[in-house]
C-alpha cells in the first residue's frame, strides 16, 4: 500500500504578491495542508488626502486620479460626485450618459485585463500549450464561443508562443507556476490553447476600449474632460464621433459575450473545487448607473447581503460606515466615520499581534464587508434581477454547482464575467440614447455652479473592485479634510479593533494549499479581488519568513 504524502504544516509568506496593482504581503499559516490563519498587509503609503487639503474642491479630482494608474477614471467621477454633493448640484442627463459610458467601458476594460492578464495564468499554462492540436482547439473554441473558429488561429498562436520558448525570450513563463507542471493545474492543451489565444486576443480588445474611453475622456489614462458641473467633451457628441465609440466598443462586445463568456464555462467544469472556498460572509455595494432623467433606478443598485443568506437583504446606509487603524500603521485612535477620519501615518514595523499593514480597516456595522462584482451580483441575485439570476444559473448548471457556490473564489470571478456582459449589452441603450439627443438639437452637457463657503459631501461610485466612496469636508471654500475609502481596503485591509479578519483573509482561511514551494491556491484566491494597492510613497519591510516567495 502507498504510503500517504505528508500534507504541509506551517507558515508560508507570498512577498510581493505580483500581477495586481501596487505591492501587498499575504501570510499565511498552514495545517496538514489547509490555511488556517491569514494576514494581509498593504506595503505602500499613498498620502493622497494630506495633499489635497487646502486645494479648492473642484480642483481635487485632478490629483486623486493618479491614486492608480488603472482607475484613474473612477478616482476623478468619484471625487466630482462628492464636490456635486456638497453644493447640490445635479448635471444634465446627457452629461450623466457620457459618465455612464465612461465608467461602463473603464469597468470592461478592468474585467477584462484583470482576467485575462491577472488572474487566468493561475489556471492555465500558457507553455503547455505547445503540445495541443490546433485544429481541435479550434473546435473546443467555437463550441465554448458559440461561434465558428478558424483552425488558422491557433497554428498561428501555437507558432508565436514556440518563437518565445525556443529564442529563450520566455517573458511572463519565465517563473510562473505552471512552467513545469503543477498538480493544481488541469487543462488538457487544447484547453491551454484556447486561453492562450484569448489571452493574446484580450490584448487587442483592452486597447480597443481604451480607445473608446479616450472619444469622451479627452484622453487615456486620466481623463480631461470630467468636472465639477457635468462634462466638456463637447467635440465627442459630433455624430462622427459617437460612431466611432460605437464601433470600437462593438467589436469588444462581441468578444466579450462569446469568448469571456465560454473561458469562465470551462474553468467552472474544470475546476469546480475552486467555487468550494474563497467565500466571505457578508456583501455590500452601493447604488449606481441611475437613470440620467430621475437620477433614480439604478442599473446597479445597493445593498446589505449578511451571512451568504439571499434571504437576508437590507438596505444601505454610509452612516454605518467606520475605519478602523488599530491593527494599521497610523496614529492610534478610535474609529471614524469618514467624514471625521484621519490620516496620520506612524509606521511602527510589521507584527501580526499589532500593527501590520497600511490599509485601514472599514466596517459596516462593526463588520467586514467583501464589495466588487461578487457582491454586487450576489445582491441582485437576492432581489431576483432577471439578467443576473439568468446568467449566473446558467453558469451554475454548466458548472455542476449550486447558488452557494457563487460565494467563492471561482464565483467571484464568474461574477466579473456576468457583470461584464451585462454592462457591455447595456452601454448600448445609453449610447442610443445619447445619440437620439443630440440628433434632436443642442444638448446641455455642463452646468455653472458656485462653490459654497462651507459644506460636506460624499462620492459613491460602483466600479470595478467595488464600492468606492470620496468624503469631503469644505471650510472657507476650500477642501478642509478629505477621505477616499476603496474598495482594496475594504477587501484587503487588516484586522479591526475587534480582531475581525478582513475579507481577503477570511476568504483564505479553509483554502487547501497543495504544493507548499507553489502555492498557487493563495494566489487563485487573492487575485480574484482584483487587488489595487496603488500609492504616492513606497514602503517596504525588510527581512522574511521561513518561506518566502516572490511571484510572476
Amino acid at each position: 500500500m502507498a504510503t500517504p504524502t505528508k500534507k504541509y504544516t506551517g507558515p508560508i509568506t507570498v512577498d510581493p504578491v505580483t500581477r495586481i496593482e501596487g505591492h501587498l504581503k499575504i501570510r499565511v499559516d498552514v495545517r496538514d495542508g489547509v490555511i488556517v490563519k491569514a494576514f494581509s498587509s498593504t506595503q505602500l503609503f499613498r498620502g493622497l488626502e494630506q495633499i489635497v487639503q487646502g486645494r479648492p474642491p473642484h480642483e481635487v479630482h485632478n490629483y486623486v486620479q493618479r491614486a492608480c494608474g488603472v482607475c484613474t477614471t473612477t478616482h476623478s467621477l468619484t471625487s466630482i460626485r462628492a464636490v456635486e454633493d456638497a453644493i447640490g448640484l445635479t448635471p444634465p442627463p446627457a452629461a450623466q450618459l457620457i459618465r455612464h459610458l465612461i465608467l461602463s467601458s473603464l469597468i470592461v476594460h478592468d474585467h477584462l485585463v484583470h482576467f485575462y492578464h491577472l488572474h487566468a495564468l493561475d489556471f492555465f499554462d500558457m507553455a503547455d500549450a505547445l503540445n495541443a492540436d490546433p485544429v481541435a482547439a479550434a473546435r473546443l473554441q467555437g463550441e465554448l464561443a458559440g461561434r465558428d473558429t478558424d483552425p488558422g488561429e491557433y497554428f498561428i498562436v501555437q507558432s508565436r508562443l514556440r518563437k518565445f520558448v525556443e529564442g529563450g525570450q520566455l517573458g511572463w513563463l519565465t517563473n510562473a507556476y505552471f512552467l513545469g507542471g503543477h498538480p493544481a493545474y488541469r487543462l488538457s492543451p487544447e484547453e491551454n490553447l484556447v486561453m492562450a489565444a484569448n489571452y493574446l486576443a484580450a490584448l487587442r480588445v483592452q486597447l480597443k476600449l481604451a480607445r473608446a474611453m479616450a472619444v469622451f475622456c479627452g484622453k487615456n489614462p486620466h481623463s480631461q474632460t470630467m468636472q465639477v458641473g457635468g462634462v466638456t467633451c463637447y467635440d465627442s457628441l459630433r455624430p462622427e464621433r459617437l460612431e466611432e465609440f460605437r464601433a470600437l466598443y462593438g467589436e469588444c462586445r462581441e468578444f466579450i459575450n462569446a469568448n469571456f463568456k465560454g473561458d469562465l464555462f470551462l474553468l467552472g467544469r474544470r475546476y469546480p473545487e475552486v467555487a468550494r472556498y474563497g467565500a466571505v460572509s457578508n456583501h455590500f455595494a452601493f447604488d449606481d448607473f441611475p437613470d440620467p432623467e430621475t437620477g433614480r433606478d439604478f442599473f446597479f443598485p445597493s445593498g446589505v447581503l449578511w451571512n451568504r443568506d439571499f434571504k437576508r437583504l437590507e438596505s444601505l446606509d454610509t452612516g454605518h460606515i467606520k475605519e478602523h487603524v488599530a491593527r494599521s500603521w497610523y496614529e492610534p485612535g478610535p474609529e471614524r466615520h469618514p467624514y471625521e477620519g484621519v490620516t496620520a501615518p506612524q509606521y511602527t514595523g510589521y507584527d501580526e499581534d499589532g500593527r501590520y499593514s497600511w490599509s485601514k480597516a472599514p466596517r459596516y456595522k462593526g463588520e467586514p464587508m467583501e464589495c466588487g462584482p461578487l457582491a454586487r451580483r450576489a445582491i441582485a441575485y437576492a432581489r431576483g434581477e432577471e439578467e443576473t439570476v439568468r446568467r449566473l444559473d446558467e453558469w451554475l448548471a454548466a458548472s455542476k454547482l449550486k447558488p452557494e457556490n457563487i460565494f467563492s473564489t471561482l464565483g467571484r470571478t464568474a461574477c466579473r464575467m456576468v457583470e461584464s456582459v451585462e454592462l457591455v449589452n447595456r452601454m448600448q441603450g445609453w449610447l442610443d440614447d445619447l445619440q437620439a439627443r443630440t440628433r434632436a438639437g443642442k444638448v446641455e452637457i455642463y452646468k455653472e455652479w458656485t462653490m459654497t463657503d462651507k459644506a460636506r459631501g460624499v462620492g459613491l461610485c460602483a466600479v470595478t473592485r467595488g464600492a468606492l466612496s470620496h468624503w469631503i469636508n469644505i471650510e472657507g471654500g476650500t477642501t478642509a479634510n478629505y477621505q477616499m475609502v476603496v474598495p482594496s481596503t475594504w477587501n484587503l485591509g487588516p484586522r479591526c479593533s475587534a480582531g475581525k479578519p478582513s475579507p481577503v483573509e477570511e476568504a483564505l482561511t479553509g483554502n487547501p494549499v497543495e504544493d507548499p514551494e507553489r502555492p498557487v491556491e493563495i494566489l487563485r484566491t487573492v487575485h480574484s479581488f482584483d487587488p489595487c494597492i496603488a500609492c504616492s510613497v513606497h514602503v517596504l519591510q525588510p527581512g522574511g519568513r521561513e518561506r518566502v516567495f516572490k511571484v510572476l
